[in-house]
């Protein structure tokens, strides 16, 4: 399948003197490339639109055999009730309190660190940076249990501190991507700014950083998509419900729309798809510098 898919995906080689012109194979290459790829798309849409069609539906319909994909009529109510059984823009806020701070902590500390790595050479720095990687390793649920244990002791608990702070000291897997694309920005415009008299921080702030935009729009994608996304860390953390975040308080949902014991998975679903739209609109916005920082950070060693 792979090599099936490699002898339509690579480009035509042209003889000398031939016509730049589309031939009739390179039509129909570029024609089964892009029905292969619009049937991947569609396969992998498809919990998406179910999502939708559900958020539309009853609470019949959305176990309705055959499913209809179209709701006729279409409850926009829903929509309606899921802002209105909890406090949504309570735990909208609490979800942009704690990811604006995470996403440009983590950026600059992750940057600092993957510079250090990229630029400066001192004793012991392909061990440190063997370590930092080797930190991906780890799942969360090893680390779990000391961390709780030590943000309990300094009385963290029930505070947006524990999902905060450790952004503060960067993540293994930006530094890494960051460090891969610091190595492909040439220092010749470094060294000219040391002779003149700048320092590495001025350098990496006014040098470095506007050069890495597509690796930063990268690491601030990642980061919003994370952090908006996780019900781990709050869940661990946080236990009063005005403190929630949208993700945990999809949780609570689940269990306080059940008048009768049974889940409102239409309403569910819409508050769902309203908790997606901000991850779809960002990356739509920078899908060009993200795909472009992701193609570059894989650059030299």
């Amino acid at each position: 399948m792979r090599a099936f898919l490699q002898s339509f995906l690579r480009p035509t080689r042209l003889e000398p003197g031939a016509s730049p012109g589309r031939g009739p194979a390179v039509v129909i290459r570029l024609v089964v490339t892009y029905l292969v790829l619009i049937a991947l798309g569609g396969i992998f849409s498809v919990p998406a639109i179910w999502m939708i069609s559900s958020s539309l539906h009853d609470l019949s319909g959305v176990f309705a055999q055959p499913f209809q994909w179209i709701p006729d009529p279409a409850q926009w109510e829903n929509y309606r009730r899921a802002v209105s059984v909890l406090p949504f823009p309570r735990f909208l806020l609490n979800t942009i309190v704690i990811t604006v701070p995470v996403m440009f902590a983590t950026l600059v500390s992750s940057a600092l660190v993957a510079y250090g790595f990229a630029r400066f050479r001192f004793p012991g720095r392909d061990f440190l940076f063997a370590v930092c990687l080797a930190t991906m390793m780890l799942p969360g649920q090893v680390t779990m249990i000391p961390l709780f244990i030590a943000f309990s002791h300094l009385g963290w608990i029930d505070t947006y501190l524990p999902l905060i702070v450790p952004s503060l000291f960067g993540s293994p897997f930006y530094i890494f991507l960051l460090r891969q694309f610091f190595l492909t920005i040439p220092v010749d415009s470094e060294e000219a700014a040391i002779i003149d008299g700048a320092g590495r921080l001025r350098i990496w702030w006014s040098i470095i950083m506007p050069q890495a935009r597509p690796a930063m729009v990268t690491v601030l994608i990642f980061s919003f998509v994370g952090t908006w996304n996780d019900l781990f860390g709050p869940l661990i953390y946080i236990n009063s419900p005005e403190k929630a975040t949208l993700t945990l308080g999809l949780n609570l949902m689940k269990t306080q729309i059940m008048g009768s014991g049974i889940v409102e998975w239409n309403i569910l679903m819409a508050a769902s798809l309203l908790v997606l739209i901000p991850n779809i609109l960002l990356f739509a916005f920078a899908q060009r510098h993200f795909v472009q920082g992701i193609t570059m950070g894989g650059g030299r060693s």
